[in-house]
């Protein structure tokens, strides 16, 4: 049987964060299973589109990596999504390979970073063991992506899942809630004077870059400032960190053995 692997992420026109994250992962997962052809595929057409543009390279949407894997003649096809959440880029994946279940033997799909209860608690085991020791007035700020799709909830969850262990770590959300109002009055609340500003997000992109760390007027990095906290910006994507790359292996090699073909 010919076999092919997809990774699917949301992708970035970050050309420095993507080698160190994306294609990071997706190595990992190359070589984990090395027996399989190996594919890409970004859910992003506006990234896609951005780098077709600027540098004459074009990456396939999940649905036409999918048809040109069909059309090359494969049977089995094992998907792994690089996604934080299953929100709507997950769905949008989820709908496409819908569309492509009755022309391959076999699909196998692997699920997003935060999933199941076990993943928060993997996810924010594999986060710690990258992150700086914080003293009593300091503490961990979190940027994540955010959404309005229902699955919004998961960001509160992951915060709670760090003061399950032990951890001094808040989590807000660019769009979506929490915001970051909300973030800076329990810091407030906590007496913290010291914040690791760093993004919970795949890679550290145009989010992380600009609304994140930069010094524009309504980024996290000067309202923080300007609330009375000293920032430390930490400028690394989850997708850097080894021990979530081997996360997203993990959730590969589960799939395999799940009745989802």
């Amino acid at each position: 049987m010919k076999k092919a692997v997809l990774v699917v992420s949301f992708g970035t026109s970050y050309e420095e964060t993507r080698i160190k994250t994306i294609d990071a992962c997706e190595n990992q997962i190359k070589e984990t299973f090395e027996e399989y052809d190996f594919f890409r595929a970004y859910t992003s057409t506006m990234i896609i589109k951005k780098i077709a543009k600027r540098d004459q390279c074009y990456i396939d949407t999940p649905r036409e990596a999918l048809q040109r894997i069909y059309e090359l003649g494969y049977d089995e096809v094992l998907i792994q999504s690089l996604h934080i959440i299953c929100g709507d880029e997950y769905d949008k994946l989820a709908g496409q390979i819908q569309e492509y279940r009755d022309r391959f033997k076999k699909i196998s799909v692997g699920r997003p970073l935060l999933t199941t209860i076990e993943d928060y608690e993997a996810a924010v085991k594999a986060t710690l063991k990258e992150l700086p020791e914080v003293k009593a007035d300091e503490a961990i700020v979190f940027m994540g992506h955010g959404t309005t799709h229902p699955v919004f909830s998961a960001y509160c969850a992951l915060e709670y899942a760090f003061r399950e262990h032990g951890a001094r770590a808040y989590v807000g959300t660019v769009e979506g809630y929490p915001t970051l109002q909300n973030v800076i009055t329990q810091l407030q609340k906590d007496q913290v004077k010291t914040v690791y500003l760093l993004p919970f997000m795949l890679v550290a992109g145009d989010h992380a870059v600009n609304d994140m760390a930069s010094d524009e007027e309504d980024s996290w990095h000067t309202c923080l400032r300007n609330s009375g906290f000293q920032v430390k910006v930490i400028l690394k994507g989850l997708g850097e960190n080894p021990h979530i790359q081997k996360l997203f292996v993990e959730h590969a090699k589960d799939c395999m053995t799940e009745n989802n073909g």
